[in-house]
């Protein structure tokens, strides 16, 4: 497939060299994406229909066979060889039982090892002499170490995974997940499954993965790829709202609280809308021997209703010009004459008419309205009146008021505000699909930010409440959909955990009571219990020692550990001779080891951690309930084995 389309021939085909420049780019991204990929089978399945899909039972039409993939294949005449998995006769392939099979006779599952067939194995559904049995090789798979990045799950999505993967497009998707449930892999095989079945309208209006930081985009870059999938753009909520300002400041818990607070929100908007005034006096345009006049009172009311139409600010401005001047017409028509838009939009650019405009609606940066906010305790309280109170009103402020827009420290939670103003004057460009994933640890206005991208798509929300780890985490979906601006989404939980071994979530969900209660504990169903070991140590050196033990197995092994002991750590693993990797830098044969300072393992994976002094991961934080929730993110991120060292006392909970 991909030979033949290099051997395409475009030389006769285009109309001109633009056209021949288009064309040639989308080969060459065919091309891409017909690459063949080490150690990626091109099938991992197959099923046999009972009868043919789409022919009609009565016709007593024969089965058929198909090979699942994860890629569409076709031979040299165009026949199908292997069916894309996301194709609808693909499902039975996730969602056949023998309580319901789907009409399907045999489902087969195919073992490789380094991209080598080395096993099948086959399911009988429809034969009831047969009892239902947990696959091996979808165990094994599950089960597999992991060294590089995140790969994909295509062959071992689980029937309740298959249903958030497949639901439409129309509709915005939460899914609740504990660690290993497979929700990011989720999100992202959703993007691919929506790619494939709403190609065209997604290719217009964009799709979007949004992670917390970029170590973690950098984990999970190669999954979309590897299913043929390679125009999805992926940020982190930093990289969208720091296109205005460049983000260099850092603000107190306290600020940051109540900076992301939706009440601010209601602050920017008034502080925009106080730039309006309503006009004292009328204005005169002067057109060849003729003056016209619009009275004072018609411009404040032509001012009042674009105010209670809520438009964007910066199109109520553009409106206000073109109401004027059709006012002008008005009296113009009743003079006799016949002008027409022409001559509308000239009266539109009349000096008087701008002047008048920018007097009434005068143009606002959104950076230095925000500016002034932070910098003017007048301004602020006269806009936060009854919105936020004088403690929170002086914890927002600036103690050092800054000159200018270039010569301020920004934090991030500024540019989110500043994004905030940026979309009441402009409104913000809208995708068909947005993937938020992590999401317990927006502020309500980051959740904000990243709806206004997708007011005319749809989103899928992907996280989990008991890993909140920011002051500001998410207490309930209900509430963090209703800030995305989509309070009808659907909100899904999965309990099954495919990737944390059964001794290691069980140790860390008595974690559960204290930072999230009510929430349902990850269930493992992983038939390997998982090496856990909690040990007391009497220094960095015994640390070491553990990451050697656990650098005997197979796999990746990480060292998590409180930001702060990082270096100590470092200089420890050095001194030993131990070379390792930074959390993002990708994990080879060579070079399986990789320090993790605790604030940034959210979403990562290893199949063996060291966790050190699970008292200073918490302690690091600025209460108990963030740090014991930093911690349960920390103990998750084990595959196949834990190990747990401590000098000082266990935090209470887990001892």
């Amino acid at each position: 497939m991909r030979e033949d389309a290099e051997a395409l021939d475009i030389r006769d085909v285009t109309a001109n060299w633009v056209n021949a420049e288009v064309l040639q780019r989308q080969i060459d991204e065919r091309i891409k994406a017909l690459a063949d990929l080490s150690h990626t089978p091109l099938f991992f399945g197959r099923l046999d229909y009972l009868h043919a899909p789409g022919v009609d039972l009565a016709e007593g039409a024969e089965g058929e066979q198909f090979y699942i993939g994860r890629r569409h294949v076709h031979d040299a005449d165009g026949d199908p060889m292997v069916i894309d998995w996301r194709a609808p006769v693909s499902q039975p392939f996730y969602r056949a039982s023998k309580k319901d099979p789907m009409d399907i006779a045999l489902r087969r599952r195919f073992g490789y090892t380094g991209g080598e067939l080395t096993a099948y194995e086959d399911e009988h559904l429809s034969d009831p002499a047969e009892a239902e049995r947990t696959s091996k090789l979808l165990q094994q798979e599950i089960e597999r170490p992991r060294v590089g990045p995140m790969r994909d799950i295509v062959a071992t999505i689980q029937p309740e995974q298959d249903e958030i993967v497949r639901s439409g497009l129309a509709g915005s998707v939460c899914v609740q997940g504990g660690p290993g449930t497979g929700k990011t892999a989720v999100g992202l095989h959703r993007v691919a499954y929506l790619l494939y079945a709403h190609r065209e309208r997604l290719a217009r209006t964009g799709t979007l993965v949004i992670g917390p930081n970029a170590s973690f985009l950098h984990y999970i870059e190669q999954v979309l790829p590897a299913l043929g999938e390679l125009d999805v753009k992926q940020a982190t909520v930093d990289d969208l709202v720091s296109t205005h300002v460049e983000v260099r400041g850092v603000d107190s818990a306290e600020a940051a609280l109540v900076k992301g607070d939706a009440r601010m929100a209601e602050v920017v908007r008034r502080a925009l809308r106080s730039h309006i005034t309503l006009p004292d006096e009328g204005v005169v345009v002067v057109r060849g021997s003729r003056r016209w006049r619009v009275p004072s009172y018609e411009l404040a009311d032509i001012v009042r209703e674009l105010m209670d139409r809520d438009m964007r600010y910066g199109a109520a401005r553009d409106a206000l010009s073109q109401r004027i001047a059709h006012a002008v017409l008005v009296q113009m028509e009743r003079a006799g004459e016949a002008p027409d838009d022409r001559v509308q939009d000239a009266v539109a650019r009349n000096a008087a008419v701008k002047a008048v405009v920018k007097a009434v609606w005068p143009a606002v940066d959104p950076a230095k309205l925000v500016l002034r906010l932070l910098s003017d305790a007048e301004f602020l309280a006269e806009h936060a009146d009854g919105v936020l109170s004088p403690e929170e009103q002086k914890a927002v402020l600036w103690a050092k008021p800054a000159r200018s827009v270039r010569s301020a420290k920004w934090s991030l939670a500024d540019a989110v505000l500043i994004d905030e103003a940026s979309d009441l004057v402009t409104r913000t460009h809208s995708l068909g699909h947005v993937v938020l994933d992590e999401a317990q640890d927006l502020s309500p206005m980051q959740y904000r930010a990243v709806g206004r991208r997708a007011t005319t798509g749809s989103v899928t929300v992907l996280g989990d409440l008991a890993q909140g780890t920011t002051p500001w985490a998410t207490r309930s979906w209900g509430e963090a959909l209703a800030h995305l601006g989509k309070p009808d989404a659907v909100i899904e939980e999965l309990t099954a955990g495919f990737r944390v071994p059964t001794d290691v979530i069980t140790y860390a969900s008595r974690l559960l009571p204290f930072i999230a209660p009510g929430l349902a504990p990850v269930e493992s169903v992983r038939e390997n219990p998982g090496a856990f070991e909690v040990r007391e140590v009497s220094g960095p050196q015994e640390v070491v020692a553990a990451c050697v033990e656990s650098l005997a197995h197979e796999g990746s092994v990480g060292l998590i550990a409180a930001d702060a002991r990082c270096g100590e750590l470092a200089e420890a693993l050095t001194g030993a001779g131990l070379s390792f990797l930074a959390p993002g830098e990708e994990t080879t044969a060579e070079a399986r080891l990789t320090l993790v300072p605790a604030s940034l393992a959210k979403g990562l994976e290893y199949d063996y951690v060291v966790l050190d002094e699970p008292g200073s991961v918490v302690a690091a934080e600025p209460d108990e309930r963030t740090g014991l929730r930093r911690l349960y993110v920390s103990l998750t991120r084990a595959v196949s084995g834990l190990l747990v060292t401590h000098t000082g006392p266990l935090p209470l909970p887990l001892t």
